[in-house]
């Protein structure tokens, strides 16, 4: 007997390897997906700074003010997919800005340090550390 004009043998095997592939790879393709959607994000929205914020200015007309760098961490959990300490834009902008001033030139970097990948890598993901870098212009108005 044949199926749609494949020899019955070939039918079979097609069969049961579709049978046993789905189960394996399906399984890997949702811890894949999961890894990769749910890890380590940081979301910054300038409507709730509670101070007027530029993230760049015309390139004919640098900011003057005082330059500020800020380090702080970020710790996440379970390959990402939890924290356990966010760095609070707000607060970093509400310790540097005095008054009517305002920041110009906001910048917002993450990355990991070579620290920060080693304590990743002992834990196998479980903890994962990122540094977190604000950069500005304070201008006063």
């Amino acid at each position: 007997m044949t199926c749609g004009g494949a020899p019955n043998h070939v039918y079979h095997a097609v069969a049961d390897f579709a049978v046993t592939l789905p189960r394996s790879s399906l399984s890997a393709v949702f811890v894949a997906l999961a890894l990769t959607t749910a890890g380590c994000t940081l979301t910054f929205d300038a409507t709730t700074l509670g101070v007027e914020t530029t993230m760049a200015s015309p390139a004919s007309a640098p900011p003057q003010g005082q330059e500020f760098s800020v380090k702080k961490k970020a710790v996440y959990l379970a390959w990402g997919m939890l924290w356990a300490s966010k760095p609070s834009l707000r607060k970093t902008l509400a310790a540097q800005v005095t008054g009517d001033a305002r920041v110009a030139d906001l910048r917002v970097r993450v990355s990991s340090r070579w620290s920060d990948l080693l304590i990743t890598m002992l834990t196998a993901g479980l903890v994962v550390p990122r540094t977190v870098t604000f950069e500005g212009v304070i201008v006063e108005q």
